[in-house]
């Protein structure tokens, strides 16, 4: 007897948290060499120091100049070592906003992609500001007089990645997510037991599907069966398409009303579903 085929089963909230976290999940780097031409990346934040974790410069995309910043965790363990495992200091939160009021100025579009699990905690990090530049980045962004599109390709880790997500439209892979703390410091937090996370990670609502019922993200992006990182194009296809179709519109949308709906867009982040 020939057994029937059985349709795979959707993955859960934590399964989702885990494969966004993966080791071998393809970088924000991988997304610029895939989707963008010609990129040029630029260095340091004229304070303090250039932060690897954050990677930003001018590329094209279809011929049109754009400014794209990228968290970047790395790809082996010399490299995550490097860029800090993805965890930004406040002068790559500063050298990013320099590289978007310099889009701001030259009238470029910004486009962010973000894998990170929060900004880095360390003391050196605390001593040079790392609240100040997170919150100037919220500020700053929420004003910033050119179009904005955040993207989400991994991990989305409180207010360390909610520095580059102040978008005009915010965009998610199917195996992201995004959340204030993570699963296991919701469990241990709420329930002191940090082995509840798959219970956490449900509650969190943090995955695509949630964030996009809740309308924190305003579209989401399918993965490859196979997996991402053995079919990348299947999954910037679709990205490249996305943003071909929507720079135009938000580019011919004025200022004012652009700013007016960035705002808005912000401010109804506290009337989720429940």
């Amino acid at each position: 007897m020939k057994e029937r085929a059985t349709k795979a089963q959707p993955l859960s909230a934590w399964e989702k948290v885990r494969a966004a976290r993966r080791a071998d999940r393809l970088a924000s780097v991988d997304y610029i060499d895939n989707i963008f031409d010609d990129f040029m990346e630029f260095h340091g934040d004229r304070q303090f120091a250039d932060d690897p974790a954050i990677v930003g410069g001018v590329a094209y995309l279809d011929g049109q100049p754009v400014t794209v910043i990228g968290i970047h965790k790395g790809k082996d363990l010399k490299d995550c070592m490097r860029h800090n495992y993805g965890m930004p200091s406040p002068e790559g939160y500063r050298k990013a906003l320099r590289l978007m009021k310099q889009a701001e100025k030259f009238h470029r579009p910004v486009i962010t992609l973000i894998n990170t699990a929060g900004a880095y905690c360390g003391i050196g990090a605390e001593e040079r500001g790392q609240g100040e530049a997170i919150a100037r980045n919220l500020m700053e962004m929420s004003r910033l007089k050119t179009p904005i599109i955040s993207i989400f390709v991994g991990e989305g880790g409180s207010g360390g990645a909610l520095a580059l997500a102040v978008g005009d439209t915010v965009w998610m892979l199917e195996h992201g997510m995004y959340s204030v703390l993570s699963p296991e410091g919701f469990a241990s937090i709420l329930w002191r037991d940090s082995s509840r996370v798959d219970e956490a990670a449900e509650l969190m609502r943090m995955t695509a599907d949630h964030l996009l019922q809740n309308n924190v993200i305003d579209r989401k992006f399918t993965e490859s069966p196979n997996g991402i990182e053995k079919d990348l194009p299947y999954t910037t296809d679709q990205i490249a398409k996305a943003l071909a179709e929507t720079l135009p519109k938000l580019q011919s949308t004025p200022v004012e009303e652009l700013l007016e709906k960035r705002y808005q867009r912000f401010r109804q982040y506290g009337e989720f579903e429940q």
